[in-house]
C-alpha cells in the first residue's frame, strides 16, 4: 500500500504509547462521567401509535417518516428456484452518510477528535464516536434541529486534508443495501473542541476497545480503514510469538511471489468472485405486509416463531443532540451475536482464516466475514465442522474477546461477542473452498475499496491493530 501523503514516516517508528498523548486515560475517563452525568437521556419504548411523524402506509404496510426520509421499514423477499423461501421486516436507508474521523498531529503524535454520542439504542446510552456520525437527513437538517458539528471539516470548499474515503457496507442481515461514507481528514490549525469531544491516540482508543460497548460500531469502521500508524518489521522480535507473527503479518511482503503469505492477492480476487458465483438465490424487497410468518400488534412487528428479531418503538430525550426529543422505530435483537477470527500462524506470519459471506441485504450479496459469524438464533451447530474443530483444538487461545455494541441509531442494546482465536498447527491450511487464509496487510488494502470486508470484520480489524 503507498503511503499517504502526510509525514507519517517519524510517526510510525515512535512508540504510540497513552502517554504521548495529551489526555491521560484517568483524565479520559473523568471525563467519560462526566459527559454521562451531564446529559439528560431517555428512552422509552412506546406504541406505534405514539410515533410522531412515522406511518405504516395503507397500500404496502411500510414503515416510514413522513418526510420520505431518513428510513423505512419494508418486507424483504427470498427467492430461489422461483421458490420463495424466506421473507423478513428489513431497514431500507437509501441515503448515504457520514461517519468521520478529524485527525491532528500534536508533537508528532497522531490524534483521533472523537466524540459521546449518545444513540436510542445504545445499552449504555453513550459511547464514544467519530467526529462526525450523521446520515443525510441529518446534515442537511430534515429534523429542523441544530447543524451538525465539525461537517465542515468533511464537505465543502473548506474541507481537511482527505486521507481515507470510502464507501463501506453495514449489516446485511438487517439493512437492504446500506451503505456509509467513511472518512478521514488531516487537519493542521485550530480546531475548537467542544465539551462532548475529545482528542485521543490511536493507542488510547487501541486501549478502548477492550473496553466492553465503548467504541461504537461507526468509530470501529472507520479506524479499520485508516491505513496508517503500522507496527515496523523491525518490531517483531518481542520474543512474544502472538505478537511477532501478528507485527509481520501487517508487512510488505518481500517479492511479487509474496513468498509468506498463503495466497496472493491475484489468488485473494478471484476466490472472492469465485464465490459469489455460487450464489443462486436472488433477493428484493416487498411490501412489509406482504411478509409471511410475521405479525404486527401496536408495540412490536415480530416473527411468529419467536426466534428472531422485533421492531419497536421509542421515544427519545437527549438533551446533547441536535433534536432534543423525537421518535423512531427501532431493530431489537433477541440475544447476542458472535463474530470471530480464527488466526495461525504459517511460515511465522500470523493469518486470519476469512469466509466468503453471502447476506441478503448486501449490494454485492457476498462480503468477506470473520471465520465464525452468528447472528441471533444461530449456534455452533450452524456452522461447517471444522470451524467447530478448530475453536475446540487443544491449542486454541483466545487473543481478544469483548461484547461490543452495534449501530444505535438503528438498532435497540445489538450486541456481538468479538474474538480473536489462535490455533496452532494442528488446525489444517487446507481449508473449504468458502474459506481463505489471508494476511492482515493483505485485508488493510483491500480497505481501499468498498463492498469487500462485512462491518463485522472491519470491527474486528480495528480490535486487532490494539494486539500489537
Amino acid at each position: 500500500m503507498k503511503r499517504l501523503a502526510i509525514p507519517h514516516e517519524e510517526l510510525n517508528n515512535r512508540p504510540w504509547t497513552p502517554n504521548d498523548s495529551l489526555m491521560s486515560m484517568a483524565e479520559f475517563h473523568d471525563w467519560w462521567a462526566d459527559r454521562q452525568a451531564g446529559g439528560h437521556f431517555v428512552v422509552d419504548q412506546v406504541p406505534f401509535s405514539a410515533l410522531r411523524d412515522w406511518n405504516f402506509e395503507a397500500s404496502t404496510g411500510n414503515l416510514g417518516h413522513v418526510s420520505g426520509r431518513f428510513f423505512s421499514v419494508e418486507g424483504l423477499q427470498i427467492r430461489e428456484g422461483g421458490l420463495v423461501t424466506k421473507a423478513q421486516p428489513i431497514i431500507n436507508q437509501p441515503e448515504i452518510g457520514i461517519l468521520g474521523i478529524v485527525v491532528k498531529e500534536f508533537d508528532g503524535v497522531l490524534h483521533c477528535l472523537m466524540q459521546a454520542k449518545m444513540e436510542p439504542g445504545n445499552i449504555n446510552t453513550l459511547q464514544l464516536s467519530p467526529t462526525v456520525q450523521a446520515t443525510r437527513s441529518n446534515y442537511t437538517r430534515v429534523h429542523r434541529g441544530t447543524g451538525t458539528r465539525y461537517l465542515e471539516y468533511f464537505v465543502g470548499a473548506g474541507r481537511g486534508q482527505v486521507l481515507v474515503d470510502v464507501l463501506q457496507s453495514e449489516q446485511g442481515a438487517w439493512f437492504w443495501r446500506k451503505r456509509n461514507r467513511n472518512m478521514v481528514v488531516l487537519v493542521t490549525g485550530d480546531v475548537p473542541v467542544h465539551e462532548d469531544y475529545c482528542w485521543l491516540s490511536l493507542a488510547q482508543i487501541g486501549e478502548l476497545t477492550h473496553v466492553e460497548n465503548l467504541v461504537n460500531m461507526d468509530a470501529r469502521t472507520v479506524l479499520s480503514c485508516m491505513p496508517f500508524a503500522l507496527p515496523d518489521a523491525a518490531a517483531a522480535s518481542t520474543g512474544e510469538p502472538f505478537r511477532d507473527a501478528l507485527i509481520n503479518s501487517y508487512q510488505y511482503q518481500p517479492d511479487e511471489t509474496w513468498a509468506h503469505a498463503r495466497h496472493t492477492p491475484s489468488e485473494i480476487l478471484s476466490w472472492f468472485t469465485e464465490a459469489k458465483t455460487r450464489c443462486e438465490w436472488s433477493a428484493r424487497l416487498t411490501p412489509l405486509d406482504a411478509v409471511r410468518g410475521w405479525s404486527r400488534d401496536d408495540m412490536q412487528i415480530s416473527d411468529d416463531a419467536g426466534t428472531n428479531f422485533r421492531i419497536i418503538g421509542v421515544s427519545v430525550e437527549a438533551g446533547t443532540r441536535e433534536v432534543k426529543s423525537w421518535t423512531q422505530p427501532l431493530l431489537f435483537p433477541r440475544g447476542q451475536g458472535r463474530a470471530a477470527f480464527i488466526a495461525r500462524p504459517i511460515d511465522g506470519v500470523l493469518h486470519l482464516l476469512v469466509q466468503a459471506r453471502p447476506e441478503y441485504g448486501l449490494m454485492d450479496m457476498v462480503e468477506m466475514a470473520p471465520t465464525l459469524h452468528l447472528l441471533l438464533g444461530e449456534d455452533l451447530s450452524d456452522v461447517p465442522e471444522f470451524v467447530r474443530d478448530a475453536l475446540e483444538s487443544s491449542g486454541a487461545e483466545v487473543r481478544y474477546d469483548n461484547v461490543l455494541s452495534e449501530e444505535g441509531g438503528r438498532f435497540y442494546h445489538a450486541l456481538t461477542r468479538y474474538q480473536v482465536i489462535e490455533v496452532g498447527e494442528d488446525v489444517p491450511v487446507e481449508v473449504p473452498p468458502n474459506f481463505c487464509w489471508m494476511t492482515v496487510r493483505q485485508l488493510i488494502d483491500l480497505l481501499r475499496h468498498g463492498h469487500y470486508l462485512n462491518v463485522e470484520a472491519r470491527s474486528l480489524l480495528a480490535c486487532i491493530h490494539s494486539l500489537c
